[in-house]
């Protein structure tokens, strides 16, 4: 069955009319000249921990629970992500990743939305800071034996793969795993600017939210912020939610690694959309969400994941920083799709993964009107 979407392409101004059969976009043309709300690609989420409650790593995930958490990641106009199981024994992240793969043989929605899972760790950095809200006891070097484990477990969902490169096998470990086609982002890293250039020598392609996961002090030169940002073999994903990058930092980053360059994530965390408290939760164990969405472990000033949805995100970056609404959108959809099969772009022949949205400069989010997805509204 045909329909068409309309709406003003973000990055053009151009107003648009979709034309959609069978789930595929099938043509593009002019749309109404008096036409006021915004027409993208769904959002692509690199990095979702969990969100409203519900939780990758939690040690009951069902698969209800996966179908939950999509649900609610429609309703923010996301219509691919990526689950992402932190540091923590290898048991509990093959258990979880069986429970993830079963969840999308289940559910054709869910085989759609999740391409394949990010796993964040467990090979990071030890020290305070870096680690982040990774738990000490569970990190631990690099291991291709371990790593086949987790493909062998999930039929080869791992896609994306965050770790440091500080380890001496780091190198020889992400050439692997680039040969088996997975992605190797770096972060909670300690790593020297020369460990960074190897890396990305080895195959890393990707920045895991740069600028955080690292010590609170740092040489002014060199050091490893300065060595993902000028080397262009990286793309880096950033957290826009102003608690962990402020605007200024933001700006300058994304002007060093050009919006071609640059990922918005959310790094969303299970208590993203809950009340302000102390929680106890396996990103972070007990953790402080402060009003305003701050997220810290309990006692510490390090930030304990996100809370601020991708269409927030586009939001800051359109209203905080000097770029604009499409270039924000552009980090949220074509950028990461690039590592998806190029997904998250609006031509003829893709997949009709679409939003329709309202914006006004100053807003603190997108307001979500349609999520499409293979052409049904979700």
């Amino acid at each position: 069955m045909a329909h068409t979407l309309t709406g003003r392409d973000p990055r053009s101004g151009k107003s648009l009319a979709v034309e959609i059969v069978d789930g595929c976009i099938i043509d593009i043309t002019d749309g109404p000249e008096n036409e006021t709300a915004w027409l993208a690609p769904g959002l692509i989420d690199l990095q979702v921990n969990g969100f409203h409650n519900e939780d990758c790593n939690a040690d009951d995930l069902s698969i209800e629970m996966l179908q939950r958490l999509a649900g609610h990641m429609l309703a923010t106009g996301v219509t691919t992500f990526l689950p992402t199981l932190i540091t923590a024994p290898e048991e509990k992240i093959t258990q979880n990743l069986r429970i993830i793969a079963a969840a999308r043989k289940s559910d054709p929605l869910l085989q759609h939305m999740i391409p394949c899972v990010h796993v964040e760790g467990p090979h990071i950095a030890m020290e305070d800071g870096p680690r982040g809200a990774h738990p000490r006891e569970h990190v631990r070097p690099p291991s291709l034996a371990e790593f086949d484990r987790w493909q062998a477990a999930s039929g080869n969902l791992v896609g994306f793969v965050t770790l440091s490169p500080h380890y001496t096998t780091a190198a020889e470990y992400i050439h692997a795993l680039t040969q088996r086609c997975v992605r190797v982002s770096l972060g909670h890293s300690s790593a020297t600017s020369e460990q960074i250039h190897a890396a990305a020598a080895a195959g890393a392609q990707l920045s895991t939210h740069l600028g955080n996961g690292v010590s609170d002090s740092l040489p002014r030169h060199p050091n490893l912020i300065w060595a993902q940002l000028a080397d262009d073999r990286l793309t880096a994903t950033f957290i826009a939610d102003g608690h962990h990058l402020p605007p200024d930092t933001l700006t300058v980053m994304l002007r060093a690694k050009t919006i071609a360059r640059a990922v918005l994530v959310s790094d969303l965390v299970m208590l993203a959309g809950l009340p302000a408290g102390t929680y106890n939760t396996p990103v972070g164990g007990a953790v402080e969400l402060h009003i305003g969405g701050r997220l810290n472990v309990a006692g510490t000033k390090y930030l304990a994941g996100a809370t601020a949805t991708l269409a927030d995100a586009i939001a800051y970056v359109a209203s905080q920083t000097e770029f604009t609404l499409g270039d924000a959108v552009q980090m949220a959809t074509e950028n990461p799709g690039r590592f998806l099969d190029n997904r998250g772009t609006l031509r003829v022949g893709a997949d009709a993964d679409l939003i329709r949205f309202h914006w006004e400069q100053g807003s603190s989010t997108l307001q979500i009107e349609k999520t499409i997805v293979l052409g049904k509204i979700q």
